[in-house]
């Protein structure tokens, strides 16, 4: 595996395992440590990629920080659960912003019954939400039917004349 993801040529930083010198090049500041950490969250534990993980989600480049949210949606979808720092990492983050897909991967990947309260809240309002919208949905089309009917006919009227 990769061991340094900053040389051009080298394997791609979805390759990359090694948690030494992951942490190194975050010391130094070099390279790019939150597609990196994408890479950790495939190829390690759980408990060892999410302390870089939870490190990464802190970086300044929000490009580099976006990747560190994917990483933790990474693991809840390869482990079907998260620690409780990066549960509390992507809650403090919240909906809307860099952790809104990892969110989203969360609570479909990890069990309603393994969920923190927070997550277990959000599962229920979005299911919610979303079967309400389904509905919405529904009530429209024998409207939006009834409408195209009255336009056809009056179209084939007009024609007539």
């Amino acid at each position: 595996m990769a061991t340094d993801w900053d040389r051009p040529g080298e394997e791609s930083p979805l390759r990359f395992d090694d948690l030494a010198a992951w942490d190194a090049a975050y010391e130094r500041g070099e390279g790019s440590p939150g597609s990196a950490v994408i890479g950790l969250a495939f190829h390690c534990t759980l408990g060892e990629a999410s302390p870089r993980i939870i490190r990464a989600m802190r970086l300044s480049d929000p490009n580099q920080r976006g990747f560190a949210f994917t990483a933790a949606g990474t693991a809840a979808r390869l482990h079907g659960r998260l620690t409780p720092e990066l549960y509390e990492a992507l809650r403090a983050e919240g909906p809307g912003g860099f952790a809104e897909h990892a969110i989203r991967d969360t609570l479909t990947f990890v069990p309603f019954r393994e969920l923190p309260p927070w997550f277990k809240r959000r599962k229920i309002v979005t299911g919610v939400r979303n079967k309400l919208e389904r509905w919405w949905l529904r009530s429209t089309e024998p409207i939006s039917d009834a409408v195209s009917a009255l336009r056809r006919r009056r179209s084939r009227g007009d024609r007539a004349r």
